[in-house]
């Protein structure tokens, strides 16, 4: 397998643009913009730009992109990418900017660029200096791991940010956002791994790995120590699989929390508690999926890789919040042991419930997931899954379903999702939709049929959340890109890990 992403070096600078010496200079352009503030870029560009702009070749809409080369300045040439009217002007549509503009130069092979941050909008130095970081290394990923007939790959390998503002905050914050691009790659790549390839033993001992550069605690529960805990929902699912399945138990605790009185004073503290869903492939089981498309479900467990991501961003970052992360890695599978349609199960908590459906497998290893989570601690809970097509069919592949209670908690959620450029919409979670999994035989089955399919998946989580704050993230739209955009190549997206990782780094959850 070839080398899918790599983290270029950042670097502030703060010359003026003719003497920034880069293979591609970036722009973000407004609407109806001037370019007053690079006054000699029109010079530099032999009257292009200008000719550029009269033609309507250069407008600044969102995502646009003109490339032209300039004599006289260090850099050989610029690059101007729209971000729409400099009033509407938001952290993501720069974050956006910067993967558009690295992208351009990898697809020229350039492997050095520069992106200034122009004055005027209502994004602050810092906050500028984030997400162009982590825009550029989200550009300096490709998901082809395994195409052997390709050209060699060309990386940046270094990116250089001009955005003003005072020194130490901006370098913090350019860090901030290199890590949060790394870890989003990790997961992309993760996401993107065949299920051969993939399985739950080899993502566990991937976890591991990840976790351990990073610093986190890490425990593997293997299936036998599964078993001893009754986990009967993630055993019913992983029966039809050849592959035994892992339970992956991450820890981050900050300084505080590390001795004596400080640690029974930790104790008091709030816990997030994130669960990701890690089915390595979904076959449906022996409610077996349509083949169109099935090949994409290897991406099954990408809740699971945005947990395991989020987790290295949260500890690297050293975010001040205990975290506790809970992720159940299987197959399903439709082998001659495998769980059927009729079947009860009975989960660690000792809820028992009926199978009306295989495919609808996400739900019961995150029941019993969430429920682990409560034991190891955690006060506050967000779990992330590819867990309805129903959602896609509400929201389509823009936002990612929010569900949870209580409203602050949604909120807050929402909050570090908007922060993080990762946009969700909040669903409702009413009790009267309980009335749809009802069960004649045990306290409730495991789907609800199609109406409020999202819905009644949801509550079904809500089960095992023992009345904590809780948010269930439906991702089966947002995690994968069917098509490319100008930001985005297709495939894997890695969304979860900022939207997680902004939570943990916001310091604060709510009701603590």
């Amino acid at each position: 397998m070839l080398t899918v992403h790599q983290t270029p070096a950042i670097v502030l600078t703060t010359r003026a643009s003719s003497d920034i010496e880069a293979d591609l200079l970036v722009f973000p352009v407004f609407e109806d913009d001037t370019l007053a503030d690079e006054a000699d870029l029109n010079a530099a560009s032999g009257g292009e730009v200008a000719a550029a702009r009269a033609r309507g070749e250069i407008t600044g809409k969102v995502s646009g992109l003109f490339i032209t080369a300039v004599r006289g300045w260090k850099a050989s040439r610029v690059a101007l990418v729209g971000v729409g009217p400099r009033k509407d002007v938001t952290p993501d549509r720069l974050r956006r900017a910067a993967t558009i503009g690295a992208l351009a130069a990898r697809q020229r092979r350039l492997t050095s660029i520069a992106i200034v941050h122009r004055p005027g909008t209502s994004v602050d130095a810092p906050g500028a200096a984030q997400v162009l970081a982590e825009g550029a290394v989200l550009a300096n990923f490709d998901g082809a791991a395994y195409r052997t007939t390709d050209p060699p790959r060309v990386w940046l390998e270094t990116v250089q940010l001009r955005v003003g503002g005072e020194s130490a905050a901006v370098a913090r914050a350019s860090e901030r956002g290199r890590v949060l691009g790394e870890c989003t790659n990790l997961s992309r790549a993760l996401s993107n791994e065949p299920g051969n390839t993939l399985t739950p033993k080899v993502f566990a001992e991937r976890a591991v790995g990840i976790a351990t550069d990073a610093g986190l605690a890490v425990e593997i529960l293997d299936e036998t120590r599964i078993a001893d805990l009754k986990m009967g929902l993630l055993l019913g699912v992983a029966r039809g699989s050849q592959e035994p399945p892992r339970l992956v138990v991450l820890r981050h605790e900050p300084p505080q929390a590390a001795t004596g009185g400080e640690r029974r004073a930790a104790t008091r503290q709030p816990v997030l508690g994130l669960i990701g869903k890690g089915v390595t492939f979904d076959t449906g089981g022996i409610s077996i999926k349509p083949a169109d498309d099935m090949d994409r479900m290897k991406d099954d467990m990408s809740g699971g890789a945005a947990v395991l991501c989020a987790m290295a961003a949260i500890s690297r970052l050293k975010a001040p919040v205990r975290c506790v992360a809970v992720i159940p890695m299987t197959e399903n599978m439709p082998g001659g042991r495998a769980f059927k349609p009729g079947d009860v199960l009975t989960s660690a908590e000792g809820k028992t419930v009926e199978v009306l459906n295989t495919d609808a497998e996400g739900r019961l290893i995150l029941g019993d997931a969430i429920w682990y989570a409560r034991q190891l601690g955690a006060t506050h809970l967000v779990d992330i899954a590819t867990l309805t097509g129903s959602c896609i069919v509400a929201l389509g592949k823009t936002a990612t379903g929010l569900f949870g209670t209580p409203d602050e908690w949604v909120a807050q959620v929402r909050r570090a999702g908007d922060r993080a450029g990762e946009r969700s919409w909040p669903m409702p979670v009413f009790d009267d939709y309980k009335e749809l999994f009802k069960s004649e035989i045990a306290d409730f089955a495991n789907t609800g049929g199609r109406a409020g399919g999202a819905i009644t998946a949801a509550l079904f989580l809500k089960e095992f959340s023992g009345d904590l704050p809780w948010v269930h993230m439906d991702i089966a739209g947002t995690a994968w890109a069917d098509q490319a955009a100008p930001h985005q190549p297709k495939g894997a997206t890695g969304v979860g890990v900022r939207t997680l990782a902004e939570l943990a780094l916001d310091g604060q959850l709510f009701g603590s």
